[in-house]
């Protein structure tokens, strides 16, 4: 079996937190457009996020937060996110790296996005040793669930870069979330019907 030397899944990865990028830096220069939110699952545990040890003790492992009505002063830099919060009344102000990120899910129009966490250097595989993932389809269905320890509102525990489930049809905590699958199936194009047919 060929071994994967450039790392695909690596580069796909870290093209779709770009996107996650992009969008919280429009949205910290021109506010929400129109009945768009968000839904940010992270690892509370990455290297670089920063939160109270009250937010730490609370969510040891993961943690959504929902960019809605209740959020102010968002910056966004080339590597992380900072925005301010309300737990329970009490203001928290968090950093997020990007590297952090284990979901991204937009309910107003459907779109999720799920990250695979990158492990830290000295545990990587040699590249034999590595497991073969298949990609994801963009059409494979994705579902929610009620995430242990989330902040406020119904959370996303994964996502897909496809039409995700939305929180509202998502069972009481605990229960899994309505599956919606797409019409039509992915469709594969080979390369040979670009090429030029003499």
């Amino acid at each position: 079996m060929s071994v994967d030397h450039i790392r695909y899944d690596l580069l796909a990865q870290e093209a779709l937190r770009s996107v996650v990028r992009r969008v919280l830096l429009d949205v910290a220069r021109g506010g929400l457009p129109g009945e768009h939110h968000f839904y940010i699952s992270f690892d509370t545990r990455a290297p670089g996020v920063r939160l109270s040890q009250r937010m730490r003790e609370k969510y040891p492992e993961e943690m959504t937060i929902v960019l809605q009505h209740q959020f102010w002063d968002l910056q966004v830099t080339d590597v992380s996110f900072e925005v301010g919060l309300s737990f329970g009344g009490i203001p928290e102000r968090l950093l997020v790296p990007f590297s952090a990120l284990k979901g991204f899910f937009d309910p107003s129009v459907k779109f999720g996005l799920q990250f695979e966490l990158a492990p830290p250097e000295d545990d990587l595989m040699e590249p034999d040793e590595l497991p073969v993932e298949p990609p994801r389809s963009a059409n494979a269905p994705a579902a929610l669930k009620p995430s242990r320890g989330a902040a406020s509102e119904p959370v996303l525990a994964s996502a897909q870069s496809v039409p995700a489930a939305d929180p509202a049809k998502a069972d009481a905590p605990g229960g899994e979330a309505a599956e919606e699958r797409p019409a039509g199936g992915a469709q594969v194009v080979q390369l040979d019907v670009f090429r030029n047919k003499k």
